[in-house]
């Protein structure tokens, strides 16, 4: 077996320049006087900042660390879709998808697209549709980030089986792309962003789709659920039972199809009953570096979130290990695969 691809499917741009973080900033103090600005245009980045952006840090680490190709998105807690409304949304996040989109083309060999969408309380999902066009139409981006709850931690957003959705649901399957599952910033005191909400919403999103018969009318349809499931894995036994008692499909008939999970678990244990409960093929290798957990563990000396050390130390085959770092991904993400295969590889 040749050897794989190390292919992270969980990046953000948390390092991009102070002037984009700048504007943005100016578009909220602005938020009740929107014509007196920031236009998009007024933010100027050149190459040369994006270069230095990505090779002192993300592409730095990857080759310290042999990752090959990661899908890189805008940073999930700046995506803050509880700010404003529908337009500021929109002018943001097509904002944030260019410039990944433009660290993807001066980068082609190590990073490929996916897009955050303009998602806002209340808003009709279907207005993001453009947005999504856009990106794998003209920036052949190769997936999306879809938040589960604009509302910033307080959950007014119909479950993600309600038809709500399904016209975004619909573009996905027209376009053959999947969706992580990624909440932004919370502004509900009770949730610490990365420590709680984000936790919170993987299981939230798991649960959601195990109550519902979701996949039944999208048997296609694809989600990846982050950060190791957050609590999905650990109480599999309870989410089966559930299942059980709501006379639901084995997990595995009802939900894996359909569902996947990424190893940004960030200790060996983690890893290890991720990979021991959940089935190889569910499992994509992903880090999220330079994002919620950037310091070094003294238990191990290493980054905790150095996530390839515990997949390469967990108890696997080569197969299953191939699986996890490469061939899923090419599995969950088709147009990933189609354009790897124009790269002969």
């Amino acid at each position: 077996m040749r050897t794989p691809l190390v292919i992270d499917c969980h990046g953000h741009y948390t390092t991009a320049p102070k002037a984009l973080e700048e504007w943005r900033q100016a578009q909220i103090g602005n938020l009740s006087t929107p014509a007196l600005g920031p236009k998009a245009s007024d933010l100027n980045i050149s190459d040369d900042e994006l270069r230095e952006s990505i090779e002192t840090n993300q592409l730095r680490l990857m080759r310290a660390r042999g990752s090959d190709l990661t899908i890189f998105s805008p940073r999930a807690s700046f995506m803050a879709h509880h700010i404003g409304n529908f337009e500021t949304s929109a002018t943001w996040a097509a904002i944030c998808n260019e410039l990944c989109y433009r660290v993807s083309a001066l980068f082609p060999d190590s990073f490929i697209g996916a897009a955050m969408l303009p998602q806002s309380p209340g808003v009709d999902p279907a207005t993001c549709i453009a947005e999504l066009e856009r990106c794998v139409k003209e920036y052949g981006m190769v997936g999306i980030n879809l938040n589960p709850d604009p509302s910033g931690g307080h959950w007014t957003a119909p479950p993600l089986s309600s038809r709500h959705w399904y016209p975004l649901y619909e573009k996905m399957v027209e376009h053959d792309i999947p969706a992580m599952i990624h909440v932004s910033t919370s502004c509900n005191p009770c949730f610490h962003t990365t420590g709680a909400h984000y936790l919170n919403a993987d299981t939230t999103a798991f649960m959601q789709c195990l109550t519902s018969d979701l996949f039944k009318d999208f048997p296609t349809l694809k989600f990846v659920i982050p950060h190791g499931g957050g609590a999905v894995p650990y109480h599999w036994g309870r989410f089966r039972g559930l299942a059980q008692e709501m006379k639901k499909p084995p997990l595995h008939e009802h939900l894996l199809d359909n569902i996947f999970f990424d190893t940004c678990v960030y200790h060996q244990p983690g890893i290890d009953l991720l990979t021991k409960v959940i089935p190889v093929k569910n499992v994509l290798f992903a880090s999220e570096m330079i994002g919620a957990v950037r310091g070094i563990d003294p238990e191990t000396g290493h980054y905790y979130d150095d996530t390839r050390r515990y997949v390469e130390a967990a108890a696997l085959g080569d197969e299953d290990r191939f699986r996890i770092f490469e061939g899923n991904a090419r599995h969950v993400y088709p147009r990933l695969d189609a354009a790897l295969k124009q790269k002969g590889l």
